[in-house]
C-alpha cells in the first residue's frame, strides 16, 4: 500500500514513454519513408534510410511492446482493488493486442528485405519487388488496426474501473469510455469498410485527450492514497 503513489507514477512514465516511440514509429518514420501511391519511391526510401527504418521502425515498435507487457500489470495493480476479474480482463485484453503487434512486426523484415532486393530475391524485376514490399507496409497497417481492435476491450474496461474506483476523478473513466467508442468505431471501420481510410478529426481527439489525461494525472497527482488502500482493504 504505501508504494502505491510510485507505482502510479511508474505507470504515467511508462505511458509517456509509449507515447514518444508512438510518435516515431507510427508519424515520423512513415512520414519520412512512405511516399502514398508510390511504391518505387517508398523503397528507395528504405534502402536510403535503411537505419532509420530498422531503429525507428523496428526499434521503436519492440520498446513500446516491452513497455506494453509492463504496463498491463502495472494497470492491473492500481486497478484490481476495484474488481479483480474485471482489471484481469483489462490486462489481457491490453497484452493481446501487444502479442498481435509483435507478430505483425515480421512484416517490416519482410519489407527490408524485398526493397533490398538481394540474394535470391535478384530473379524478380525491381517493380515486382517494390510492389510486393508494398503489400507488406499494408500489411502491417492493417496488423497495428487488428491490435487496436483488440485494446477496445481494455478502454472500455479501464473506463468503467477508474470511474467507480474512488481514487481516481471519474471524469477520467469517462473519457476513457468515449474513447473505447472512438477505437471500436475507428478499428472496425478500417478493417471492414474499403472505403474508410481516415481516422475523423472528432474520433482523434477523443482519443488523444483520454490517453494524455490519464499519463499526465497519474505523473502529477497519482493516486487517492486513502482511496485506494479503503478500495484495498475492502477486496483483501
Amino acid at each position: 500500500m504505501k508504494n502505491v503513489q510510485k507505482t502510479a507514477r511508474f505507470a504515467g512514465v511508462l505511458y509517456m514513454l509509449i507515447t514518444i516511440f508512438a510518435i516515431i514509429a507510427h508519424m515520423y518514420m512513415p512520414s519520412t519513408i512512405i511516399v502514398d501511391g508510390d511504391a518505387a519511391a517508398t523503397a528507395q526510401n528504405i534502402v536510403n534510410n535503411a537505419t532509420l527504418f530498422r531503429v525507428g521502425g523496428v526499434g521503436s515498435e519492440l520498446i513500446i511492446l516491452l513497455t506494453e507487457i509492463i504496463l498491463s500489470i502495472v494497470l492491473y495493480v492500481l486497478l484490481k482493488p476495484v474488481d479483480k476479474t474485471l482489471s484481469l480482463l483489462a490486462a489481457v485484453s491490453r497484452l493481446a493486442m501487444t502479442t498481435i503487434h509483435g507478430l505483425n512486426l515480421i512484416n517490416y523484415f519482410f519489407v527490408i528485405a524485398f526493397a533490398g532486393g538481394t540474394g535470391s530475391l535478384t530473379a524478380f524485376s525491381i517493380e515486382q519487388l517494390n510492389a510486393v514490399a508494398k503489400v507488406f507496409l499494408d500489411a502491417h497497417s492493417i496488423g497495428i488496426t487488428i491490435g487496436i481492435a483488440f485494446l477496445v476491450l481494455h478502454v472500455f474496461i479501464l473506463g468503467y474501473l477508474i470511474f467507480k474506483s474512488g481514487y481516481f476523478p471519474k471524469v477520467l473513466g469517462i473519457l476513457f469510455i468515449a474513447a473505447g467508442f472512438g477505437y471500436l468505431f475507428d478499428s472496425f471501420a478500417l478493417l471492414l469498410s474499403p472505403s474508410y481510410t481516415t481516422t475523423p478529426g472528432i474520433i482523434a481527439m477523443v482519443i488523444s485527450i483520454s490517453e494524455i489525461a490519464f499519463p499526465l494525472w497519474l505523473l502529477i497527482k497519482g493516486v487517492n492514497k486513502e482511496g485506494w488502500e479503503k478500495r484495498a482493504l475492502e477486496s483483501a
